[in-house]
């Protein structure tokens, strides 16, 4: 009668975990420098996958993305023992692991559907609607003002969205590339969930921010 309790409990957990990794949350790890100071090599993150199908999408939110088609370079597989990809299976059913985080990428939503972005004006800021953004989470070398090494001026396809890494010189986003399928748009289905915090290591626990201030006053398409 116990060691059934214990099994039905069990069973029910991993079901539980299951259905909040398919729907709601799952995590993933940081494999690219792209994201630094925000995000570092190995952190781990909680993605809320309510996102974009139930909670609209903003300006500044972090997203977790399947490749939108020659992002990322050709994936060797990873050779495991059959225990270990029997346990990282297991893992990754209930969002403890994530086997596919090199399949996807991470980066920051700048632009949304109809807006026009375009970089860099005279100080060296990128503009979203003629709205020039002071962007306190860039990281660029030392002694360049310049937010991006590439000027461009584009206007979001509806459907689409324009997202850059925070690493400004260190990250291979929509500015590179505009040759690749949906020129250098993301297309919303693709995106997997919004980035909510840093879960590891526990000395880097923390919310990551969408910083609404930097994005006050750059009005929604339409609006």
């Amino acid at each position: 009668m116990f060691l059934r309790d214990v099994l039905v409990i069990l069973v029910v957990a991993v079901l539980a975990s299951f259905l909040i990794k398919t729907f709601l949350i799952r995590s993933f790890y940081i494999p690219s420098a792209s994201m630094e100071n925000t995000l570092e090599v190995d952190d781990r993150i909680i993605v809320n996958q309510l996102s974009p199908d139930l909670i609209p999408l903003t300006h500044g939110d972090v997203v977790v993305f399947r490749d939108p088609g020659g992002w990322l370079p050709p994936q060797e597989a990873v050779q495991q023992s059959p225990v270990a990809a029997a346990v990282d299976w297991l893992l990754s059913i209930v969002g403890l692991s994530a086997p596919d985080s090199n399949d996807h990428l991470i980066k920051r939503v700048i632009g949304l559907p109809g807006d026009e972005v375009s970089c860099c004006n005279a100080l060296g800021q990128m503009s979203v609607n003629d709205v020039p953004l002071t962007e306190p989470y860039i990281k660029v070398p030392s002694g360049v003002a310049k937010v991006s090494d590439l000027d461009f001026d584009v206007t979001v396809p509806e459907g689409y969205l324009w997202v850059m890494g925070d690493n400004r010189y260190n990250s291979r986003d929509s500015r590179y590339n505009t040759d690749k399928p949906g020129g250098g748009f993301v297309p919303i289905g693709n995106v997997v969930g919004r980035a909510l915090v840093v879960s590891w290591p526990i000395s880097r626990w923390a919310w990551l921010d969408d910083y609404p201030d930097t994005f006050r006053g750059v009005e929604q398409p339409g609006g």
